[in-house]
Formats: C-alpha cells, structure tokens, sequence
C-alpha cells in the first residue's frame, strides 16, 4: 500500500520540489529546513520526497547518532516509534534501491547524505545530517541537500551511546515531514 501511495505521490508532485520540513521531538524539539539539491541528485531526491509527501517519514526515529560526525534517520520500514528499535537501521521502503549519484558536493557541516550499505547502489529511505566535516565521504555517497535552517536542532538530536552509534533508549524522531516549495 505504501508503495503505490508513494507512486502517486511522486506523479502528482511537481518534477522539481526544493525541500523538506521536518518537525523534531525528543531531546532535539524543533523544525529543521533542507534544501534538497535536484539537478545533483534527481532519482534520490524523488524517491525522498515521494515518501516525505505520502507521510512515510512521519514518526521515524534517529536511530544512529554519532557525535561529532552524523544523525542518521529515515528507516521506514523498521525505525518507526514502536516497532523493535533493535531492528532500526535495517530497513528501507518498498521503492527499491537507488543508483548512487555521486557528485563533487563536498560533506560540510549540515550536509545531508543517502546511506546505503556496502554496495553504492543500494541507498533507499535512510538519509543522514553531518554535524561536522566528513570529507571522507566524498565521491562515495550521494548528497541530496543541505540543512538551510535548524541546524541548532540537528545538535541537540539525542546522541547514540551504543554499538556503532546506536541509539539506547528512546530515540528523537521525526514527527512530521513535510514537501516545501
């Protein structure tokens, strides 16, 4: 059901939208503003806002926080408030995997990067915010925006003490995402 939701989303927004409006809850309590970057990375940016617009963001944990580096979200399958927050990072959606599309964005500050696993095409719905530079990012993982406003709320995201930057506890969420001109 999502996916065909997804897919009709995607089709009846405009071809090219400029951002996401996430609203934050949790130790973070605020609104933070990206600006998403289409003609770097088209097929990303569709696939993020067809699932922010068809509210599939809505209530998806911060479930890997790492100080100093990144927040990572986005896990709409198994990062949902109330499903196994053990199983969060794991998941994606039912749009399938996106080819990377690198580019010579560089991983500033308040960047916003697709994650994916090993293999480079198999970024999905997960999606991170740098909290400082990570140029050894570069060429190796897609940039689809940039945090243009409430980057003090991306500092105050509950940072993640267990393995690998795990979330323990009850993670920040996303409450609501919301497509924005």
């Amino acid at each position: 059901m999502f996916k065909l939701a997804a897919v009709l989303a995607l089709v009846a927004s405009p071809a090219l939208s400029a951002g996401l409006e996430i609203d934050v809850a949790g130790e973070a309590n605020g609104t933070i503003v990206i600006d998403l970057f289409e003609d770097v990375a088209p097929k990303h940016v569709a696939q993020i806002t067809a699932i922010a617009a068809a509210g599939g963001y809505d209530n998806v944990v911060f479930h890997r926080v790492i100080e100093d580096f990144m927040a990572q979200t986005g896990d709409i399958e198994n990062g949902v408030v109330g499903a196994d927050m053990r199983l969060a990072g794991t998941g994606g959606s039912d749009l399938g995997n996106i080819p990377a599309e690198f580019s010579d964005k560089a991983f500033e500050r308040g960047v916003v990067g697709m994650a994916r696993s090993q293999d480079p095409d198999s970024a999905n719905s997960q999606f991170f915010i740098m909290f400082e530079p990570g140029y050894f990012l570069n060429g190796q993982y897609t940039v689809v925006g940039e945090v243009t406003s409430g980057m003090e709320i991306v500092d105050q995201i509950k940072l993640g003490t267990g393995a690998n930057g795990a979330v323990i506890g009850e993670p920040d969420r996303m409450v609501a995402v919301r497509v924005i001109d």
